[in-house]
């Protein structure tokens, strides 16, 4: 069984600390670096549910996409719920690993396994990295479909292919409008809005759109988009880097048991339609509804 700081090491390579934005929190949050590892769970978000998944299963290092001290902290007791997880770790020997926007940029990175689980085909990064000769890393990727989808069907394909959440798929724009060209970001994708208007595509697919961005884009231009949950954005790429990691096992004869966990951590756990309106009458000045 390799050591866990082989284990890091392998992992650094694919998502090199160095690459992650200044303000974010990314690396082993804890571990021995000494110790063996035989079974790694990949998981989107470090929280209680998935640290005890991680128990459950035995596994010695969790390694996932969001951070859990993103801002600096002053202790980590157990009276608070992120001190709680240290401490479960930390009693069951489990180490925990982050990639979060040094995923989001690689080559492959958390948008290649947004676009693969639809099926798109991938064209080139949204925001190129600079720094990359290949031109294959940056933030986003632009897609196209391999047949033209009207916005309404492609906002129920989305929904079928990505993790069911209480949200669902969100779609602005017109729903018979013909969509050839996608742009997609996993995560929160508003601040992309100008990098994907000067890419000329049909649709944007990320997640957490908010009103007024939203509005505007819409009023700027036709861009039609489609807000999907956070965690359903990121989730695919779990299934992505367990594939990396289970091919640097077999590389090396690590013999490593990686698993994806299933467990939604999505923070919304339930979506009811309003049935309520307000009158579109030129005659009405209350707003009352009908």
């Amino acid at each position: 069984m390799p050591r866990l700081s082989e284990v890091i090491a392998a992992l650094d390579a694919l998502w090199p600390p160095e690459r992650a934005e200044e303000w974010d929190a990314v690396g082993t949050v804890c571990g021995d670096p000494d110790a063996q590892v035989s079974r790694v769970l990949f998981a989107v978000d470090p929280v209680q549910e998935i640290v005890d998944e991680a128990v459950r299963l035995s596994a010695d290092l969790l390694v996932t996409h969001h951070p859990l001290y993103l801002r600096g902290t002053t202790t980590v007791a157990a009276s608070h719920f992120k001190g709680r997880v240290v401490h479960d770790l930390i009693k069951n020997d489990i180490a925990l690993h982050v990639a979060h926007t040094n995923a989001d940029t690689a080559d492959p990175g958390v948008s290649d396994a947004l676009a693969g689980a639809l099926d798109l085909r991938i064209v080139g990064p949204l925001v190129p990295d600079t720094s990359d000769p290949n031109g294959r890393r940056g933030l986003g990727r632009i897609c196209e479909l391999d047949h033209p989808l009207p916005l309404r069907e492609l906002a129920t394909y989305a929904a079928k292919r990505l993790p069911a959440t209480a949200q669902g798929i969100r779609a602005a724009g017109d729903p018979d409008a013909l969509i050839r060209t996608v742009a997609v970001s996993g995560g929160s994708g508003d601040s992309l809005f100008g990098a994907v208007r000067a890419a000329g595509v049909d649709a944007f697919l990320t997640a957490d759109l908010r009103h007024h961005p939203a509005s505007e884009a819409t009023q700027h231009s036709p861009l039609a988009l489609l807000d999907a949950a956070h965690w359903a954005t990121e989730w695919p790429w779990c299934e992505q880097a367990a594939a990396q990691l289970d091919e640097i096992s077999d590389r090396h004869a690590w013999d490593l048991r990686v698993h994806v966990s299933t467990t939604a951590t999505d923070p919304w756990t339930a979506h009811a339609a309003s049935t309520f309106t307000v009158s579109s009458s030129p005659s009405s000045s209350s707003g009352a509804p009908n």
